[in-house]
């Protein structure tokens, strides 16, 4: 059973050694240069500030939180040495056969250890960094749960978008068109009334995972988390708007959106690795309630030129999930999905197949491409043969270097579901459409059997080489 909480998980990185501790780093340009650096190269250690300058010894700042995949499976409560394709795996299990456990409500819990109101209420009491050179002030909404009500069905939701702090009790939040968030908070504006909305910035990895993924509308990811741990995740309702944050939260606050109530917001370096969306009028916050653990952690996953925080856990769900609507939209033989870290863990997708018939690759393309999972920000979607190893781009590429016929091979599809943070993306501010492109770099059904053969050893000959010589080859 994985920890459910954000420092049970601490402990466990730490043991395995995934755990850097610096002291003394300051919040509006040390804290930020120092996470962009780690970022670069995944693998490195997640990075905890304490003793930041002007705030009490541990108030802290965590990132770079997800960038290992013994971190992500410590997370998931798997052993921490499972591999890539076993977690892309592991995804596809929960997403079929997971159960959805409901929250169970309490009384109080860790998060209201400390809690203030009204004009007590103050967001600048945390050390919230400015991630970028260029951001437009600190976030402290990166790796957090936007929580939000459906007033019909009492659904509750919550996602993960940009939360910038402005003022002690105010607040903005930027969601995309199409997402959960923006849905919801549309319904109240649409009948003159403000959009409760509760805010957790500091909750165990696992669920912060869960809010940046695809979880169907009407399911509640509270819901998809007791399914992770395998028991209700205990809630406690916040005073002024009802909502249910986690009880073993660090940092969560509440308060209303009012309609036309925008102010300015950003610009932040974004998981495309630009300052695509700019900056522009947001919802605002106006905050009622704050409550915090002693010695908070803010927790951050930022966004910036990929791979970053946010795409390496992206991908191995959004992999999980593409393979899972392929193989429901009767899609047979497939054997490999693949979301590359370049294209952020959504402009590429790479999906290995075994040809049944002609037209199969390309029906998997054209699929995948537009699924659920597999439709926001989607640019390339590539099909290979199940020879091709979709994790290795050298592989992948080659394939479209020596298997693709250009003039059947190639589809471009436009009006496709995009984002302001795409930086192609840019006709009209509110009908943000993309085009695409599907690739069939399979070899040409007709010519499997008299394709040229490929100048690489057979798995026997392999077999036999490596029971030979093991001591003498390369590692990995």
């Amino acid at each position: 059973m994985p920890t459910k909480d954000l420092r049970d998980w601490l402990a466990a990185i730490d043991a395995h050694g995934e755990l850097k501790t610096i002291l003394g780093a300051e919040p509006n340009e040390e804290i930020g240069g120092i996470v962009d650096l780690y970022q670069r190269k995944m693998g490195n250690p997640a990075v905890l500030f304490d003793e930041v300058p002007g705030f009490p010894k541990g108030a802290r700042v965590l990132a770079n939180i997800l960038t290992s995949v013994p971190r992500i499976n410590l997370a998931l409560g798997l052993p921490a040495g499972s591999s890539e394709m076993e977690l892309v795996q592991w995804w596809r299990r929960y997403m079929r056969d997971a159960p959805s456990i409901a929250p169970r409500e309490v009384n109080g819990g860790p998060v209201a250890e400390n809690v203030l109101e009204g004009r007590d209420v103050d967001l600048t009491r945390i050390p919230t960094p400015i991630w970028h050179e260029h951001d437009g002030g600190p976030y402290i909404g990166t790796a957090c749960l936007v929580i939000m009500k459906d007033p019909d069905s009492g659904w509750i939701n919550y996602g993960a978008y940009r939360v910038q702090t402005h003022a002690p009790d105010l607040a903005t939040v930027m969601m995309s068109p199409g997402k959960h968030g923006r849905i919801l908070m549309r319904k109240y504006h649409e009948r003159g009334l403000a959009c409760p909305v509760a805010v957790v910035a500091g909750v165990h990895p696992a669920m912060f995972m869960l809010s940046g993924l695809e979880i169907p509308y009407g399911k509640s990811e509270f819901e998809a988390a007791g399914g992770i741990f395998g028991a209700p995740v205990e809630v406690l309702r916040m005073p002024k708007t009802g909502l249910p944050v986690p009880a073993g939260a660090e940092i969560a606050f509440e308060g209303f959106i009012a309609p036309d109530d925008m102010i300015q917001e950003g610009p932040l370096g974004e998981w495309t690795g630009y300052y695509a969306g700019g900056s522009r009028p947001e919802p605002a916050i106006r905050i009622t309630t704050m409550m915090h653990r002693n010695d908070p952690i803010l927790l951050g996953a930022i966004p910036a030129v990929p791979p970053n925080d946010n795409t390496f856990y992206l991908g191995s769900y959004r992999c999980g999930a593409v393979w899972n609507q392929l193989e429901a939209a009767g899609i047979p033989e497939v054997k490999g999905v693949w979301a590359h870290e370049a294209g952020g863990s959504r402009f590429w997708l790479t999906v290995s197949i075994k040809q049944l018939y002609g037209g199969h690759a390309k029906q998997a393309g054209m699929v995948a491409s537009h699924c659920h999972a597999g439709a926001y920000c989607n640019r390339w979607t590539i099909v290979v043969d199940d020879d091709i190893d979709p994790t290795n781009i050298d592989d992948v590429i080659w394939a479209m270097c020596t298997r693709v016929d250009t003039r059947y091979g190639i589809d471009i599809i436009e009006g496709g579901w995009s984002s302001a943070l795409d930086p192609m993306c840019y006709d009209g501010d509110t009908d943000r459409r993309n085009g695409r492109v599907v690739i069939d770099a399979c070899k040409p059904f007709h010519r499997r059997d008299s394709f040229p053969i490929v100048a690489r050893s057979g798995k026997e000959l392999d077999a036999r080489i490596i029971a030979k010589w093991k001591d003498h080859l390369p590692k990995g």
